[in-house]
């Protein structure tokens, strides 16, 4: 299975696992790249020497190409960059923030750049950036998202039509079926997140895990976009929220309300209460916590089966 992603990145299939504060380390990381996808160390909950730890380890554990997400807001993102120069981390994923400022930095230390993007404006902003590969991410995704509420389904052909690096599609996506249907609108591969926080590899919180294995359709909600939109999945901390809206609450009182730590205590300390859950829609499609090797099997295999369903179709004549 061969196309520009996987020649980009030297990876033997185009799906890519989110780089998820909280879920995703070393662990997680090495499983999916071992498995003949890219996986991704998501180092925005880290201090910079928890990254140093994880890059070595993950390192340790695979010989394959893998990943550091960096949200561009860090505090410490000098740091990581440091970090993963040193350690020659192959390939970044830069989120939250504007390409421009590391992209060129990152690219003469030979470093793959992609950037996650909720928008047709901010894909040609990246492209211009110098990124190699955008990812573009739909309303339906987990955890922070665009404002403009859209979709994967429009999201995908509407970047593919604007640029010409190639485009991972993310947002709703957690089956073999769904990686066609993003392949088909134009997407040379997909990140797919939410599906990989229920992996035994994962670093999320077991109460977490299975509270998305027992989410429902419906259970999650995007909300608190006068701050950064954030998918979340409903709890106490959510109907809080809920109510603060109803009472005509501003950015300063919800930005009051949500306070520090909430995903931490949420998806990483298990607080099924008043933690910050955040997961996206396909939460309803998750129904078990597996190894991330068999996740990305399944995906394939389902994959696979969906094309051939394709092909055995019958021919219409329009």
């Amino acid at each position: 299975m061969e196309n520009r992603i996987t020649s980009l990145f030297k990876i033997q299939y185009p799906l890519i696992q989110a780089g998820m504060i909280w879920c995703s380390g070393w662990r997680l990381a090495s499983s999916v790249s071992n498995a003949g996808g890219l996986g991704i160390i998501g180092s925005g909950s880290m201090y910079p020497e928890v990254l140093d730890e994880h890059i070595t380890k993950c390192k340790a554990a695979t010989s394959k190409p893998f990943a550091v997400n960096l949200p561009l807001l860090y505090p410490d993102i000098d740091k990581h960059i440091e970090t993963i120069i040193k350690h020659k981390v192959p390939i970044v994923f830069t989120s939250a923030g504007n390409p421009k400022i590391w992209t060129e930095k990152l690219k003469n230390e030979g470093i793959t750049v992609v950037h996650v993007v909720s928008s047709v404006k901010f894909a040609l902003k990246a492209e211009e950036a110098g990124v190699d590969a955008i990812v573009a991410e739909g309303f339906e995704a987990g955890g922070h998202n665009g404002r403009d509420e859209t979709t994967t389904l429009c999201l995908i052909p509407m970047v593919c039509e604007k640029v010409n690096i190639p485009v991972i599609a993310a947002g709703g996506i957690g089956k073999g079926r769904g990686m066609l249907s993003a392949m088909i609108l134009g997407a040379d591969g997909v990140q797919i997140g939410s599906r990989f926080v229920t992996t035994i590899e994962s670093s999320a919180h077991a109460s977490f895990k299975r509270a998305v294995v027992e989410a429902k359709e419906g259970d999650t909600l995007l909300t608190l976009k006068e701050l950064t939109p954030v998918r979340l999945l409903k709890n106490g901390f959510f109907n809080k929220i809920q109510e603060a809206y109803t009472q005509g609450a501003k950015s300063e009182e919800l930005a009051k309300l949500l306070g520090r730590g909430r995903a931490k205590k949420g998806m990483f300390e298990g607080d099924l209460d008043q933690g910050e859950l955040e997961i996206g829609q396909i939460a309803g499609l998750i129904h078990e916590i597996k190894p991330a090797a068999d996740v990305v099997s399944e995906i394939i295999t389902e994959l696979r089966t969906a094309m051939k369903e394709m092909e055995d179709l019958p021919k219409y004549n329009f």
